[in-house]
């Protein structure tokens, strides 16, 4: 009788799950396995029409890395991201300690500091594109005040300068979602085990390093591997503020990829483009996966 009850209720549970399964077959499943069919096939402008691309199996992916040009994207997509990475987290860990601290106006000071992360990316990136300009913009003014320059500098149409400045924005953005999730990690942590550590002699850096960096270590690897995917492919903010330029300086795996595919019109490179990036999302998920694993057992 009760395996009948347990048998049901799991079939309950199936016909509940299955209107959002099929949601998301139709919406994320279809067009990803259309894509990957579409990377290896020669489908462009000319035959897009005509139907008569055909199958070069993975001809796409062998010009794509043998390509200067997507070389140079795919290192600027490293860099860009573990640049980020580690100032969003360093700056975020840090706001998240300071935060967690209880004292007069903590919460309209954190408040603040979320402002950036609650703006919508395009208008984030329009924000960026003003403060980098070349006449007028506050980053130029600012330091030509306290004479650090004696002239403005052209930030994004500079090549040595453009990725620096989108990494800059982008940090101001991620930074609020570090302290968010950080935070949440460190009010987890019971004062009684403070407490305990400090009657037994241990100063403030042996509490941080024994007890608050062991048991921040979930949410800390949360945050790293989410702050990877949601930075490996921006896409929105480049676009904005330097539409990859100048020369492929700022293009990343996103930018390129639509570059490809809606202004070049080479649709099967560009979706070979997607599909690298989707591979290199998919392993660190695998990998993330593995690590919470770990963590439980």
């Amino acid at each position: 009788m009760k395996l009948n009850m347990a048998a049901k209720k799991r079939r309950e549970a199936y016909i509940f799950i299955l209107p959002g399964f099929i949601y998301l077959v139709a919406i994320c499943g279809y067009p990803l396995i259309y894509n990957l069919i579409l990377s290896f096939k020669n489908v462009n402008v000319k035959n897009l029409a005509t139907g008569a691309s055909v199958f070069v199996g993975l001809d796409n992916y062998k010009q794509l890395f043998a390509d200067p040009t997507f070389q140079l994207v795919f290192k600027n997509t490293i860099e860009f991201t573990l640049a980020c990475l580690v100032v969003q987290f360093t700056i975020g860990f840090l706001f998240a300690m300071f935060f967690s601290k209880k004292f007069t106006l903590a919460g309209p000071i954190r408040g603040l500091v979320l402002v950036g992360y609650m703006m919508p990316m395009s208008v984030t990136a329009l924000l960026g594109k003003n403060l980098f300009l070349l006449d007028g913009g506050v980053i130029n003014d600012l330091l030509m005040k306290v004479h650090l320059i004696s002239s403005p500098i052209d930030w994004l149409v500079n090549g040595g300068t453009a990725l620096g400045a989108v990494i800059a924005v982008n940090c101001w953005v991620g930074i609020p979602f570090n302290m968010l999730l950080l935070t949440s990690g460190l009010t987890g942590i019971s004062t009684d085990i403070y407490e305990s550590a400090s009657m037994d002699g241990a100063n403030a850096f042996k509490r941080f390093i024994y007890i608050t960096l062991p048991l921040m270590k979930p949410a800390m690897l949360s945050v790293l591997m989410l702050g990877f995917i949601y930075t490996f492919k921006a896409f929105d903010l480049m676009y904005i503020m330097t539409a990859g330029g100048p020369f492929n300086s700022t293009d990343v795996l996103g930018t390129y990829a639509y570059s490809k595919a809606f202004t070049q019109y080479e649709f099967s490179q560009g979706s070979a483009i997607a599909m690298v990036l989707f591979a290199c999302l998919f392993l660190v998920g695998i990998f993330y996966l593995k690590l919470l694993s770990k963590e439980d057992d």
